[in-house]
């Protein structure tokens, strides 16, 4: 399965998405939604756009439907696409959006990215500021609310599952390009992504950005999600040209899907 067939399965299950989540009058939400709590709001559909997660679990149906060799090669097109997106200036973004972006939290990002169709998916790992003209990103500006989904990264395990009665057999690989060394900086630097992503900060920041961090540390140190290679064990020090403990080892998936 290419990315043009794989793209077009997440047209149709956005597409099935929003045509049965239109609700009833006075309804207040949407078919698929799970009921209040059941899932972050950067999962959550509105103002027109289909719930993430709600798309993920459609698109697992649809490729539930594919011979189970097609399946597998779905898994391979998806974490391309996450290899195509692993991005610095994307990850920056993301540390914007959400108020900080772990390791983990940056594959949640993209899979979200992916969730919202090709024609952002791509938009958005052109120019990553493109992403505060979404209506999802305004949305979760000034709120603790972040933009990601894990459910998406386990369509392909959840497919071949209900498919073949069997796990998704290890064939599979991803590897990380070198991150761009120009974007080695603190993401907390809120003066330096206001220079490099100005629509973001505009939408994420005060008027006046700080010094030299979103802390009130002098330093502009942080102690856990630091992109900038500082902290153990997140942010991006160790991401640089790596290549991805999910290299086909077969390891099972978490139990809503997320292949981590």
């Amino acid at each position: 399965m290419d990315k043009t067939e794989f793209w077009n399965l997440v047209g149709r299950a956005r597409a099935d998405v929003a045509a049965r989540a239109v609700p009833a009058a006075g309804s207040g939400s949407g078919a698929g939604s799970g009921g209040p709590g059941s899932q972050g709001a950067g999962e959550r559909g509105g103002a027109g756009r289909p719930d993430t997660r709600a798309v993920a679990d459609r698109l697992a149906e649809l490729l539930a439907e594919q011979p189970a060799e097609r399946i597998s090669a779905a898994q391979q097109t998806l974490w391309d696409l996450m290899a195509e997106s692993y991005r610095a200036p994307l990850w920056a973004a993301a540390y914007t959006v959400n108020g900080g972006c772990s390791d983990d939290g940056f594959d949640y990002f993209r899979a979200w990215l992916i969730g919202q169709g090709r024609e952002v998916f791509e938009r958005v790992v052109a120019d990553p500021d493109a992403l505060a003209g979404l209506d999802a990103v305004r949305e979760v500006a000034g709120s603790w609310a972040e933009l990601e989904c894990e459910r998406v990264l386990g369509v392909a395990w959840d497919a071949h599952r209900a498919a073949t009665g069997e796990e998704l057999p290890p064939t599979w690989s991803v590897r990380y390009a070198p991150l761009d060394p120009d974007w080695s900086f603190d993401f907390d630097d809120e003066r330096e992504i206001a220079r490099r992503l100005p629509a973001l900060a505009a939408l994420f920041f005060d008027d006046e950005p700080d010094g030299t961090d979103g802390s009130d540390k002098p330093d502009g140190t942080d102690e856990t999600d630091e992109p900038d290679g500082t902290a153990e064990g997140d942010g991006t020090g160790d991401a640089a040209g790596r290549t991805d403990d999910r290299a086909g080892t077969g390891a099972a998936p978490e139990e809503d899907g997320g292949a981590r």
